[in-house]
């Protein structure tokens, strides 16, 4: 009887680790990162003001008390700002991400597909073109080969 030699824990993840998607995932987490830093630096720093300027920055100190009395950590509140900052933050910051990045990439690849399928288009009617101008040598040349013998080949039949 032979065994057959199961691959050790350590070729497996070795076979794991050298899959494409394994290091395209490890790249997108770390450009996914540094993109946030950058996405958090315009909110904080340009979109945020705007709005504090409107209004207020800090949503967290708005409240509703749902007891008699709501004095220091007595009675029932609900931190309504904080929700509401906290949604207004994914917004804007969601805002962002679509306006200065998604958009942009979007008509980018557009544009790219746009000039591809051109030029594509472009080469397909050279192609036609040398195609119908081999076809008619080709019938040049069957013409003239009928024309030597005497007659077309379904005039004889």
């Amino acid at each position: 009887m032979s065994a057959k030699k199961d691959p050790s824990i350590w070729q497996g993840f070795k076979a794991f680790l050298m899959r494409g998607n394994v290091v395209d995932l490890a790249v997108a987490v770390v450009v996914g990162a540094a993109f946030t830093n950058i996405v958090n630096a315009v909110v904080k720093g340009v979109i945020n003001p705007v709005v504090g300027a409107i209004g207020t920055q800090n949503l967290d100190h708005y409240s509703s008390c749902l007891s008699a009395s709501c004095k220091g950590d007595e009675g029932i509140q609900i931190m309504w700002g904080s929700v509401l900052g906290a949604t207004l933050q994914f917004l804007i910051t969601a805002a962002v991400v679509y306006f200065l990045m998604v958009l942009p990439m979007a008509k980018f690849l557009a544009r790219q597909e746009a000039r591809k399928k051109a030029k594509d288009g472009a080469q397909e009617g050279v192609q036609e073109v040398v195609e119908v101008t081999e076809l008619q040598v080709l019938k040049e040349i069957r013409d003239e080969l009928v024309s030597q013998r005497g007659g077309s080949e379904y005039e004889r039949r």
